[in-house]
């Protein structure tokens, strides 16, 4: 089972696949853990990686698309996996459409958490950060016991740049520039637009019960219990 995970900045993407990724028992992949995880190693894709970084530019597609690659080679991709910000671009999209060819993986699901812009924009911008001990805050459904103050170590929070709403409303807008090519590339596919205004065991009932009569159909071997909600 192959899982793409869409969903702008502070629609709950990083819970979901986590809850998604124990519950099958399938790898969740972004790119970004992905780049970090071979420039630790020190991989010739790392390294290549890691100068361009340095020199300031953006790692293209050929080299992501080749970190995806030997990523979902490993043993624990054999029985499928879920993407987290990939593919980003509808070019991404076509090399992922060869590659699950090739390795004769199952055509992708689409699994795309669809918030309202003001939503977007309340949940980021209610976040708070321990400078200290770097715990992150929601001011709206994980506050801290006392307001502005750490729980852990008494320090004052403090809000962060990327988490002004001037800051927040222009990589919402930059996400769905990008995206929308890519979601309406796989519109006439396995493609599921899920409600991500709600609460996480919300949005999770709702991906499961999309998933569920798959998993039961394929026998998926890997699929373990839900978690309780």
């Amino acid at each position: 089972m192959v899982l793409l995970l869409f969903g702008p900045p502070g629609s709950g993407k990083g819970t979901q696949s986590g809850r998604i990724s124990n519950w099958l028992g399938i790898p969740a992949i972004s790119t970004g853990d992905m780049l970090r995880e071979e420039i630790k190693a020190g991989t010739a894709l790392g390294n290549a990686a890691q100068s361009i970084m340095a020199s300031g530019g953006l790692v293209g597609d050929d080299l992501v698309n080749r970190m995806l690659a030997q990523r979902v080679s490993s043993p624990d991709s054999a029985h499928g996996f879920l993407l987290d910000g990939y593919p980003r671009t509808v070019e991404q999209a076509e090399y992922l459409d060869r590659l699950i060819e090739e390795r004769q993986f199952q055509t992708p699901i689409v699994l795309h958490l669809d918030v309202p812009m003001d939503a977007l924009v309340g949940r980021l911008t209610s976040r708070r950060q321990c400078p200290q001990c770097k715990r992150i805050y929601n001011l709206l459904h994980q506050p801290p016991r006392t307001p502005g103050i750490c729980d852990d170590d008494g320090t004052p929070l403090i809000t962060r740049k990327d988490d002004s709403e001037e800051v927040v409303t222009e990589r919402i807008r930059t996400y769905d520039e990008v995206t929308r090519p890519v979601l309406a590339y796989y519109q006439d596919r396995k493609y599921h637009q899920i409600r991500g205004d709600r609460s996480p065991s919300y949005i999770f009932e709702a991906i499961t019960g999309i998933l569920e009569p798959i998993v039961s159909k394929n026998g998926n071997c890997c699929a373990k219990p839900k978690p309780p909600i």
